[in-house]
């Protein structure tokens, strides 16, 4: 870590017995030290969808929830519900709009406070059905409120424009920029954001000018500092216009923008997640691919390490559920993988895996779900010591039943501010079709189910009637 001159300043004066004054100027705030921390008290807060609400009589209109961390982590008590219907947030609650399909997260107006940003793939814009669209919901002191939208620049080239979101500092600058896909090829890049007047910036990220080829729907955005160079890169998941390959496109930020590495044929389907899985300083990729790829039948997950020169095109592993030491077994159709997340759950400086397996049987109960954590360690991701949790494990609210589809959604983040990442996990098919959120604890053994909660729209002020799919998307 690089020493600023002051701090060695203030170390020589303190040495010779001198009590340094300074006389300064108050400073503008600072950045927020957590992408997720909305409410500037640094605890991480929990951000989930029930894209499929309905508000009034408008159906799957759609509904985000915020929950605030704190050092007993998450509450259902402490809370901000928002709709296309709350005051200060653009637009109206229609029916079909399916705000909140997607969520990302970043202090984009440098004020301190993390900004929530909202996707709507339903949206209709003009005359284009499910044009898409996408919202920015300001943080401060007091939590999440007022909004700003994101225009889209290109209407008529695409539809479902915010269907992948992703917030982070792709030049280096300190400054978080926002990225959207949609069911086109091409990324744009939003940057310098203020409150006012939005994003001073814009461009557009041509997936296909590198390869010849291109990327058809960027079905997720993800990010991290693959290279340790200091600005933020880009990981696009979807499939290569020219080979159809399903997989993810590596970008690598600069100060001057963002550069093609790599194409990962990772057949990846939906998703990846990124963070550094053997405490070498690069971040890692996971991804997942389905069981119909000839590896699984159910689906597995593959790491990719970073390095100074950009992500390693040569997995360093792949896990499926017949991998020894992984709970549970491969079976046809259990979507191992649906959902990945990525954080340091037990505190050793790797990062664990969550996986999601919303179609695990438990039992009798089909669809009921599963959650598999992964560990780190030295060499990457490894299935040695893997942890599984069901509405069936012991201390886990709740019972296995059909269609619970427990795993839905899968988020690793550190919600009591004790240096361990938490598991929360949405279950959008509990009490059909309302949902549910769950949180258990991070632990130095791992997660733990001891104090774990569970909440759903009852007691977050939502209608318990009505086809909710609370917990389908976490941030």
């Amino acid at each position: 870590m690089r020493r600023s001159t002051t701090t060695a300043l203030v170390a020589a004066l303190l040495a010779t017995g001198v009590t340094p004054v300074f006389l300064t100027a108050p400073a503008a705030a600072a950045p927020a030290g957590h992408a997720d921390d909305f409410n500037g008290d640094g605890y991480r807060d929990l951000a989930f969808a029930a894209p499929y609400a309905p508000v009034g009589d408008k159906t799957d209109a759609g509904a985000v929830v915020v929950t605030y961390g704190s050092a007993n982590g998450i509450s259902a008590a402490r809370r901000t519900v928002l709709t296309q219907d709350t005051a200060g947030i653009p637009g109206a609650a229609e029916q079909g709009d399916r705000f909140g399909k997607t969520l990302a997260s970043g202090d984009l107006n440098a004020d301190g406070y993390a900004d929530l940003v909202i996707g709507s793939v339903g949206e209709d814009v003009g005359s284009d059905a499910d044009g898409g669209s996408v919202t920015v919901v300001w943080g401060g002191k007091s939590g999440l409120s007022g909004g700003l939208g994101v225009s889209d620049p290109a209407v008529s080239a695409h539809d479902e424009y915010g269907v992948s979101l992703a917030v982070a500092d792709f030049d280096g600058d300190g400054r978080p920029g926002l990225a959207v896909g949609s069911s086109g090829s091409d990324i744009w890049i939003h940057q310098g954001f203020t409150k006012a007047s939005g994003a001073a910036s814009r461009s557009e990220l041509a997936t296909g000018l590198q390869t010849g080829s291109g990327i058809y729907g960027a079905q997720d955005l993800s990010a991290g500092d693959v290279n340790g160079d200091g600005s933020d890169d880009l990981v696009i998941t979807g499939s290569e216009a020219a080979t159809y390959d399903d997989g993810n496109m590596i970008y690598l930020g600069s100060a001057s923008g963002l550069t093609y590495q790599t194409f990962l044929r990772s057949d990846a389907w939906e998703l990846a997640a990124v963070g550094d899985l053997n405490g070498d300083g690069y971040d890692d990729v996971v991804t997942a691919a389905p069981g119909t790829n000839g590896k699984s039948l159910g689906g597995s997950v593959s790491s990719w390490l970073g390095s100074a020169d950009g992500v390693r095109t040569q997995p360093q592993a792949t896990i499926h559920q017949d991998t020894p030491g992984v709970p549970g077994a491969d079976e046809e159709t259990d979507a191992f993988g649906n959902d990945l997340s990525v954080a340091d759950v037990d505190g050793d400086g790797y990062a664990e895996v969550a996986v999601g397996v919303l179609h695990e049987t438990i039992d009798a109960a089909e669809i009921a779900g599963s959650v598999i954590v992964l560990r780190g360690s030295a060499a990457g991701m490894t299935a040695t010591g893997a942890q599984s949790f069901t509405q069936n494990t012991a201390g886990v609210p709740g019972t296995a039943e059909s269609a619970d589809r427990f795993g839905a959604s899968v988020r690793l983040s550190d919600l009591t501010g004790d240096g361990k990442a938490d598991l929360s996990v949405g279950a959008d098919g509990e009490n059909h079709p309302s949902g549910a959120i769950y949180s258990l604890r991070g632990s130095a053994s791992g997660v733990t189910a001891n104090n774990a909660i569970s909440f759903g729209p009852g007691s977050l002020g939502m209608s318990t009637t009505g086809y909710l799919r609370l917990g389908q998307d976490m941030l």
